[in-house]
C-alpha cells in the first residue's frame, strides 16, 4: 500500500510499507494492505509505518484516512 504522512511543515514519509501502525482515539489499530475505508482522529502516542525500513514517528495529534490501498496520515509531530 502507499503510504504519505505529512505534518504542518513538510511531507514526513512517503512511499510503499507493508502495516501502519497509529494511536487512534480509541485505541490504537494497524493498516494491512487493502484494508477497508476508513478516516479517523489520531491521539498522542507512536506512529509505526513498516516497509524495507520502519519509520517510528511520535505525535502529539493528527489524522488518518485510508481508501483504494492508500493511507495518509496529517499529524502534528512531538
Amino acid at each position: 500500500m502507499y503510504v504519505t504522512i505529512l505534518s504542518p511543515e513538510k511531507t514526513i514519509f512517503e512511499g510503499e510499507a507493508k502495516l501502519v501502525n497509529v494511536p487512534g482515539q480509541k485505541g490504537r489499530f494497524e493498516v494491512l494492505d487493502h484494508h477497508a475505508p476508513i478516516i479517523s482522529g489520531l491521539d498522542e502516542g507512536r506512529v509505526v509505518c513498516a516497509g524495507d525500513e520502519t519509520l517510528e514517528l511520535d505525535i502529539k495529534s493528527g489524522f488518518i484516512e485510508v481508501a483504494d490501498n492508500r493511507v495518509t496520515l496529517c499529524v502534528e509531530p512531538s
